[in-house]
């Protein structure tokens, strides 16, 4: 509902702005890795439940404490969609 911004943060404030209530109890699903835990913690915020995403960043480790630390199930795929 966020694609193709150029922010992992704006597209997932879009994506919240989009869903509105029903964002709670969601699955936020990535195409590409999370270089940072932020869009874990604004996920979390939005009351995401679980969140799939490729994996692959050196700061995986992050979003996964990021997620623990909200309760978040973390699943990653090992395949990226996104090719640039």
């Amino acid at each position: 509902m966020g694609a193709g911004q150029p922010s992992r943060i704006i597209s997932a404030q879009i994506a919240k702005e989009k869903a509105g209530e029903k964002a709670k109890g969601s699955v936020l699903a990535s195409d590409a890795m999370f270089p940072f835990p932020d869009v874990v913690e604004a996920a979390a915020g939005y009351g995401v439940t679980a969140i799939i995403q490729p994996g692959g960043s050196i700061r995986d480790d992050e979003s996964v404490k990021m997620a623990d630390k909200h309760n978040i199930a973390m699943v990653f795929t090992g395949t990226r969609h996104f090719r640039h």
